[in-house]
């Protein structure tokens, strides 16, 4: 694996480029959210939809990309459902020891990154909510992280966007056609994840993403193709169109160009 160098705290921009084709792939299954905004019993990832509980839907989806050999799981604290659903399931990766993640998103990517083997070079961070991921959607976001060393897939914005203060005041609008809304999974070479979190170590809480830790720390993320179904469950409502997503025959993939 090629050395990203750092000279005087700045990233050397021909290192960044510079991409090797058969990078072994891990995918950081994050599962250790509080789910606030779901309610409900247990966590929303272990909810059944169609026969299932989503965390395994996910699992699903993630297996149709060859390049992922490794999956991370990260669980809450006193998780007991992961371990259960998956030990009759059968993936082509392996799914490691799950490891227990943070109260911060932050927290868990560390945790996650450091249980990962050490001939990991390309790490796709997922959230285990995000039940959609389709087999372009992952090929491509892989495709674009191995040539330019980070990618996140992100969907063109259909509304118009105004940024306020806190009165509620419009402050501007923004250009719709220079906005994307980014999904996981979040995907660049392990080492720009390690050193990015070393460089913002005292901001770790401020990054409500992984591409934006890595853009704090100097590093180019691109967008690669994203897709309206690959949406995360947070809400009541969020289950519901899952519900009716996989009780219905899908007519092929709803990818969006960039």
């Amino acid at each position: 694996m090629d050395a990203v160098w750092i000279t005087n705290g700045i990233i050397d921009p021909i290192m960044q480029t510079e991409t090797i084709s058969t990078m072994k792939t891990a995918v950081l299954l994050l599962a250790a959210g509080s789910g606030s905004r779901f309610g409900g019993d247990i966590p929303k990832q272990y909810v059944e939809v169609a026969g299932q509980a989503i965390v395994l839907h996910t699992l699903e989806h993630l297996a149709t990309e060859a390049r992922i050999s490794v999956v991370q799981p990260v669980v809450g604290a006193g998780d007991v459902y992961f371990a259960e659903l998956i030990k009759a399931q059968d993936y082509p990766f392996e799914i490691l020891p799950a490891v227990t993640g943070g109260v911060e998103r932050s927290i868990s990517m560390q945790r996650g990154l450091h249980a990962l083997p050490q001939d990991v070079e390309l790490v796709a961070v997922h959230d285990a909510a995000r039940p959609l991921p389709s087999k372009g959607l992952l090929a491509d976001v892989i495709d674009v992280a191995e040539e330019f060393g980070a990618a996140v897939p992100g969907v063109a914005v259909v509304d118009t966007i105004k940024r306020v203060d806190t009165d509620g005041k419009v402050l501007e609008t923004l250009q719709r056609h220079t906005l994307r809304a980014v999904q996981t999974p979040q995907v660049a070479r392990r080492e720009w994840f390690e050193l990015a979190m070393q460089k913002e170590a005292g901001r770790l809480h401020q990054h409500t993403d992984d591409a934006s830790l890595l853009e704090a720390a100097g590093f180019e993320v691109h967008i690669s193709k994203g897709d309206q179904r690959n949406r995360k469950i947070t809400t009541m409502d969020d289950l519901a169109w899952l519900i009716s997503e996989l009780n219905e025959p899908v007519q092929g993939e709803s990818e969006e160009i960039q």
